[in-house]
């Protein structure tokens, strides 16, 4: 039997709009993951920590600031920083296409984008997000 995976949903930065966020979490828990919310204005700091008490295996960011190179960037540096590197890192938002592989480079193992399905969302953790537990 597969361990169910536990999915740390964040919403970073001064963007107030959680909506998605809220909606992506509802979508992870009924696909039947266990999903942490951080809630609104957390810190990549904040997130990180979070992540390493929870005991995650992927952290899913909304980025509606423009803010996303940094945030993304930042929090999955920390990951390095605090040996959890094996903690995947996704998300969406409003991002620009010509950011998309940028972020990919810098260790985001997916963005989806306005108007990705929910299906897709939960298919692709089941499918690419693996346990790092024991």
């Amino acid at each position: 039997m597969r361990k169910k995976l536990r999915i740390l949903v964040a919403k970073p930065g001064l963007d107030g709009h959680d909506r998605g966020a809220k909606v992506v979490a509802r979508a992870l828990r009924d696909a039947g993951f266990e999903v942490i919310y951080t809630g609104l204005h957390q810190t990549p700091e904040m997130i990180v920590n979070a992540a390493l008490d929870e005991d995650v295996d992927a952290v899913s960011m909304s980025v509606l600031s423009g803010a996303h190179m940094f945030l993304f960037s930042e929090v999955i540096k920390l990951l390095k920083e605090k040996d959890a590197a094996d903690i995947a890192v996704f998300g969406g938002g409003i991002i620009p296409d010509e950011d998309i592989p940028k972020l990919m480079e810098v260790g985001v193992a997916k963005i989806f984008t306005p108007g990705s399905s929910l299906k897709d969302i939960t298919g692709w953790v089941d499918t690419h997000v693996q346990s790092t537990k024991q």
